[in-house]
């Protein structure tokens, strides 16, 4: 099999990643994993790692690696979780796209419509009965109906945003609010260097702020805001507002938003939670 010179970033959890590393020539493997087996097994190999601190999902190891390495990024990467082929999509598409030199999602699950089916999740009024609110809309992406429906999880705590169309409100000035999200389960792609750059360091440093303040008793739902928002800050050309470019300002910012959620959260009709848990089945997603 031939080696493509796109550079890996793999965020790894408990798992050492050789499959993929017999798909590439150059990487960095973020390593959170909490098994130390697993870490001395990476350092008796020889393979080029990094050890960080466990957020629970991958992002954040993205992020920063654009922000740390801003000024020698490679020309093309693969965003990728140690656990990813397998999981998130299989050897035999992965081996079909892996060189591919322009935007692409890693994910693939061509069953995901029958098992969200037996699931037995519906969409809501005027809808059949067990219809999912999620589908393919081709062999690599996919659709969900955007309700945000996982911040109801108790296993993924909120603090500054409770939605994601506030969320990317928050970041850009006057972005469409999709009644559809297209994105890739797992937070993988392949991307060219052009569309990491189109945001600062600062930018990268702020959204991690956004979904790294905590395991309790997971990663917070903020990164699935995150997770949905990907194809729309590496494709999309919406105007930034000024404090994503800005550090301390964006902290000041980000802390007006606590008071806020939690009135939100005093006030939330009991409906909109009943309505939010019926939709509520976390599914495959960035977790590790």
């Amino acid at each position: 099999m031939k080696k493509t010179d796109t550079f890996f970033v793999i965020h790894n959890f408990n798992t050492v990643p050789e499959n993929l590393l017999a798909y590439c020539e150059n990487y960095i493997i973020y390593d959170a994993s909490t098994d130390r087996n697993v870490t001395e097994e990476l350092e008796r190999k020889g393979y080029r790692y990094v050890h960080v601190e466990n957020t629970g999902h991958n992002i954040t190891s993205y992020f920063s690696y654009f922000a740390d390495h801003y000024g020698e990024l490679p020309e093309y990467l693969c965003l990728c979780k140690g656990n990813m082929l397998g999981r998130h999509c299989s050897e035999e598409y992965f081996g079909r796209v892996y060189d591919n030199k322009y935007f692409t999602y890693l994910y693939e699950d061509k069953n995901i419509l029958d098992k969200l089916r037996q699931q037995g999740i519906g969409t809501g009024k005027g809808k059949e009965e067990g219809e999912p609110i999620e589908c393919l809309v081709s062999e690599s992406r996919y659709l969900e109906e955007n309700t945000s429906w996982y911040v109801e999880s108790p296993n993924h705590p909120h603090r500054y945003f409770d939605e994601y169309n506030s969320l990317l409100s928050f970041v850009y000035k006057k972005p469409v609010l999709p009644k559809y999200n297209v994105f890739s389960p797992g937070a993988c792609y392949i991307l060219h260097r052009s569309q990491v750059t189109k945001h600062t360091p600062e930018f990268y440093r702020n959204m991690i702020k956004i979904m790294n303040y905590g395991l309790n008793p997971s990663f917070p739902s903020e990164a699935h805001h995150v997770e949905r928002m990907l194809p729309v800050i590496f494709c999309e050309s919406y105007e930034e507002n000024e404090w994503m470019n800005d550090e301390a300002l964006f902290e000041r910012k980000l802390e007006e938003r606590i008071p806020v959620i939690r009135f939100e959260d005093s006030i939330r009709g009991k409906r909109m939670k009943k309505l939010r848990r019926l939709e509520y089945r976390l599914r495959k997603g960035i977790g590790q």
